[in-house]
């Protein structure tokens, strides 16, 4: 009994042995990323829009999502491939992103609705925040980028 186990445990190690031997000698060059694989630069942030100004405390969170754009548009963010677009195409200005309304006349009550990203763009370090003066400033001066 005791031969036929170490028979099995021998020929285990030896079609283990062959297994590894077999994907060495496939190189490295069969390694190569496919189209799907190749290296970006990371794209990826957290967008928060928080009640209160941005001086001093942030406030209350009142919603998260967060935003991915490379290597496919994904995330929490209900539209993601439009919010990436529009990031594309302000070359990730924010401040060409959140405008105030002009065509929107809104109420000038102070009742102020801060919005952040943080994280990556393009491999470059993102922190930004703005405070829009009211939830009508917000909806119609904000783009895609933070309509969720």
């Amino acid at each position: 009994m005791r031969s036929i186990v170490r028979g099995l445990g021998l020929a285990s190690a030896a079609m283990g042995l062959t297994a590894l031997t077999a994907l060495a000698g496939s190189g490295v060059a069969d390694a190569a990323p496919g189209d799907t694989q190749r290296l970006y630069a990371p794209s990826a942030l957290v967008l928060t829009v928080s009640a209160g100004a941005v001086e001093g405390e942030q406030g209350t969170a009142l919603r998260a999502v967060t935003l991915v754009c490379a290597p496919v548009p994904g995330g929490t963010h209900p539209a993601p491939a439009a919010a990436c677009r529009e990031l594309r195409q302000v070359r990730a200005r924010f401040d060409a992103i959140t405008v105030p309304p002009v065509s929107r006349p809104c109420t000038r009550e102070w009742d102020p609705i801060t919005v952040t990203a943080a994280g990556v763009w393009e491999g470059r370090h993102v922190n930004y925040a703005h405070t829009f003066a009211n939830r009508c400033a917000l909806r119609h001066g904000s783009g895609t980028l933070f309509a969720f």
